[in-house]
């Protein structure tokens, strides 16, 4: 991964997890609800604290999970304040629809670092970028999930790369991977940021393998585990 131009977030480790050696440089690190409970989280505070811990001084995203106005604003407040490096996840829109632009434009007055989070479309990005021009906010499009609803993924988040690269100063963010090879398109369209879980940044090591070689390989496998399963037609 020489010279690499995209900037690429671990999504979502256990935190023995977080300085492990993948052969790639991370340069942050992406959680939500979700991957905190995968994780086994008890105490969403407490977690985040020992995480902040773990990540040294790397970007961090955590996310704020109530669904009001008032409230939303609270927990962003209190992840803010757990470290300088925090970026405060605000979800685009609450349960009911409604978009989360109050919320959003709140916590980036009191100079807040954003993460939005859960974007699909780019007039999602449109009704919030005057708010958020001239943040660093970090803006994250859920392009595997399109990718699951039939949509091009990349043709899309393209499309929202060059509207955001030419009318503020946040970064893009390529979120929900589905395949390792989503690094590569997404550096291709020059998106800023990707987040990847574990099993396809472990993955990334295998670029440049031989095919050739790689076939031997898994023709190998098959048959040693054949072998080793006493298999008999």
């Amino acid at each position: 991964m020489k010279n690499k131009k995209i900037k690429l977030y671990l999504d979502g480790p256990a935190i023995n997890q977080i300085n492990e050696d993948f052969g790639v440089q991370i340069d942050g690190y992406t959680f939500n609800p979700s991957l905190f409970k995968k994780n086994g989280a008890t105490d969403y505070l407490e977690y985040s604290k020992k995480i902040i811990d773990a990540c040294g001084d790397k970007p961090v995203s955590l996310e704020v999970f109530a669904d009001d106005e008032t409230n939303m604003i609270r927990q962003g407040q209190l992840i803010n304040n757990l470290g300088k490096n925090v970026y405060v996840k605000v979800p685009i829109m609450f349960t009911n629809g409604k978009s989360t632009f109050n919320v959003i434009k709140r916590l980036s007055n009191e100079n807040i670092k954003l993460n939005i989070t859960a974007i699909f479309l780019i007039d999602q990005i449109k009704e919030l970028i005057n708010i958020l021009k001239d943040t660093s906010s970090i803006l994250s499009v859920f392009a595997g999930r399109l990718y699951d609803s039939g949509i091009d993924a990349e043709e899309r988040m393209k499309e929202i790369n060059n509207f955001v690269h030419q009318n503020s100063l946040c970064s893009t963010l390529w979120a929900s991977t589905r395949m390792s090879f989503d690094y590569i398109k997404a550096e291709k369209i020059k998106t800023d940021i990707i987040t990847m879980q574990i099993d396809h940044v472990k993955k990334l090591k295998l670029f440049g393998k031989e095919p050739l070689k790689y076939s031997k390989e898994t023709v190998n496998q098959f048959y040693n585990d054949a072998q080793s399963s006493n298999f008999d037609i």
